[in-house]
């Protein structure tokens, strides 16, 4: 009993051993086929992006996390865009404009004010405007606006060079590579701005393949050089309580603000993690507070103190929308950026599972599954309990993001589970159909002589002969004995009768057919069972076997070689006998016949 389970649990290790092993070669021929290899890996991403939607979706209506109140969107609705457009006839509209919404609003204190609208070129009928908008922008400490990098052709466009102080100091200790945000061209603010004191930072977003934004990165090179997101740069003056470029990414690839740690993928990205649909943080439209400004209505009903406001465009027919993982699944742009600026303040970023700790839950999870099905002697049970498992993983991934924003891959590992489940019932199968080989071996083959034991010859006697009757055949029946048996006991030891037992079947076995049943009918006695064989031919047969074991020598030691000669007798049904009693006690005559006969020889009663 304890060599069986050692069996079975070593067919259940070798079997895991087998499937991470196929994992392991199927890793190493995606390597190589890279097409192959990029259908598959786009499939799998896609489909765990999905999952982390839903777990967002979840988390969203479970009201976690909660989005910051000192973040306030200031909008260009599409109302706000129709009274502008009434207003001044045109977009964009003149800079003044936002001049005095940046005065109005610094009356308030406000920590920050961040413009999610890139002002590229002076608009030459305006320009008193755009000087007093850059004077006025240029005024205050606490303004950032937006720039944008991309890799248009030097034919089109020529690289700026951007001022040294808009550069960032990194020192990254980690194998993060930014390769996907590396840009070579920009298009730069007003020059005013430039070379002034405005904080400028970047807006530019790369989607996944699915075409939603999950990632954002804080950090991104241009000509060689760091520069930061929009609202990292002012979401770390603020964690710093100063303007600050220098920066550590450590060797666990986290870009350290203050306290807060934003984990970063290879590419240089962070995972945001969302509060709610459109319109979760608190957001003014801006024509409300352009018509205070009209109407100088400074002690107005809007509360701007301390506030982190955002102004960016929200109309629908300004293009600035975006596929988000989300209720509703759209989001404004300067909505993204409340986001990201939300994740800082309050260290709420999702963290990703590296590449070998997935590996170790899709194996911790065929481990189990594995162990379930293989110890489970009810299938319904297994079932039922693998069932549990993947819905309890299920529960285990939604929680580890909401509680520790931890984002565990789910589709690999229920892949996982099914084919382990499928794999473990076919390994246990295989199991059993051994054991049942095993067992049946034990009851029907004799362990010395590797021959058909008494039991087995008994039942197939019985069926010979319901066949023979059903189908008027004749069969018949030899049974073997071998000469002076006891000599070769009492003189060289009963291993060595042993050896002699096992040669003589060796030799019986050769010398029969497929068809014939060769038997251990007990002590130093064998049987044949000749099936659709006439007396003449099994005379034959008998003969000819009796020649060929006298005719070979039998080594019993390494120096002992000895002669071993056999007495046959034969018998037929139906000439001789028609029960299978009858059958056993005419052949058993004929062997008796030999014996008095002198011996290696066919005797027939």
């Amino acid at each position: 009993m304890n060599n069986l389970i050692k069996t079975k649990w070593f067919i259940y290790g070798t079997y895991l051993l087998l499937v991470l092993a196929s994992l392991l070669i199927g890793f190493v021929l995606l390597q190589n086929n890279k097409t192959l290899k990029n259908v598959i890996v786009s499939f799998f991403e896609v489909a765990e992006n999905r999952t982390f939607d839903y777990r967002q979706s979840l988390q969203i209506l479970h009201k976690h996390p909660l989005p910051d109140k000192d973040i306030v969107v200031l909008a260009i609705d599409d109302a706000s865009l129709e009274t502008l457009w009434d207003e001044y006839g045109e977009w964009p509209i003149p800079r003044n404009v936002y001049a005095d919404l940046v005065n109005y609003l610094e009356l308030q204190n406000p920590r920050s004010i961040i413009f999610d609208l890139m002002f590229i070129k002076s608009i030459k009928s305006s320009e008193n405007a755009d000087n007093y908008f850059v004077n006025t922008m240029n005024k205050y400490k606490n303004i950032y606006t937006a720039m944008n990098f991309d890799n248009q052709s030097p034919d089109l466009r020529q690289p700026a060079a951007l001022p040294e102080r808009l550069a960032l100091n990194i020192d990254n200790k980690s194998d993060v590579s930014f390769n996907k945000y590396s840009f070579t061209n920009c298009r730069p603010v007003l020059k005013g701005l430039l070379d002034g004191n405005v904080n400028i930072g970047l807006t530019n977003i790369v989607r996944n393949n699915d075409g939603i934004i999950r990632y954002v990165a804080p950090v991104m090179k241009y000509n060689g050089k760091y520069y930061p997101y929009l609202t990292f740069k002012a979401a770390a003056d603020q964690l710093a309580n100063k303007n600050i470029n220098n920066f550590v990414i450590d060797s666990d690839s986290n870009l350290n603000v203050a306290k807060t740690k934003i984990p970063l993928s290879q590419d240089g990205e962070a995972i945001l993690n969302w509060y709610g649909p459109s319109g979760t943080h608190t957001v003014i439209p801006i024509y409300k507070v352009l018509k205070a400004i009209k109407n100088n209505e400074y002690a107005s009903d809007f509360d701007f103190k301390d506030k982190i406001i955002i102004i960016g465009t929200t109309a629908v027919s300004l293009h600035d929308t975006k596929s988000v993982p989300v209720q509703d699944g759209v989001y404004p742009g300067v909505e993204v950026h409340a986001t990201f600026f939300n994740n800082i303040l309050d260290n709420n970023f999702i963290y990703k599972t590296d590449h070998f700790t997935d590996i170790l839950i899709i194996a911790g999870v065929i481990a189990i599954v594995g162990g379930i099905v293989m110890l489970s002697s009810s299938t319904l049970f297994a079932l039922l309990s693998t069932t549990l498992f993947c819905i309890a993983y299920l529960f285990i991934s939604y929680y580890a993001m909401e509680l520790y924003n931890l984002w565990i891959p789910i589709v690999l590992p229920v892949i996982s589970i099914l084919a382990s489940f499928a794999l473990s019932f076919l390994a246990k199968y295989l199991m059993k159909a051994r054991d049942f080989e095993y067992q049946y071996k034990l009851a029907t083959i004799d362990g010395l002589t590797e021959l058909y034991n008494h039991r087995y010859f008994q039942d197939s006697l019985r069926k010979q002969i319901d066949i023979a009757r059903r189908y008027n055949q004749a069969f018949s029946l030899i049974i073997v004995d071998i000469d002076f048996f006891k000599k070769f006991n009492d003189t060289y030891g009963h291993q060595a009768g042993d050896a002699v037992l096992r040669q003589v079947a060796k030799i019986l076995k050769n010398n029969s057919r497929a068809t014939d049943c060769v038997c251990r009918y007990g002590g130093e006695e064998m049987t044949i069972i000749l099936p659709n064989t006439s007396a003449e031919d099994a005379l034959f047969n008998a003969n000819r076997i009796c020649k060929a074991v006298a005719d070979t020598p039998f080594h019993l030691t390494p120096v002992d070689k000895v002669n071993v000669t056999i007495s046959l007798g034969v018998a037929t049904f139906p000439d001789n006998a028609n029960t299978p009693q009858d059958l056993i006690e005419w052949a058993d005559k004929g062997l008796y016949y030999a014996k008095e006969h002198g011996r290696n020889q066919v005797g027939r009663y």
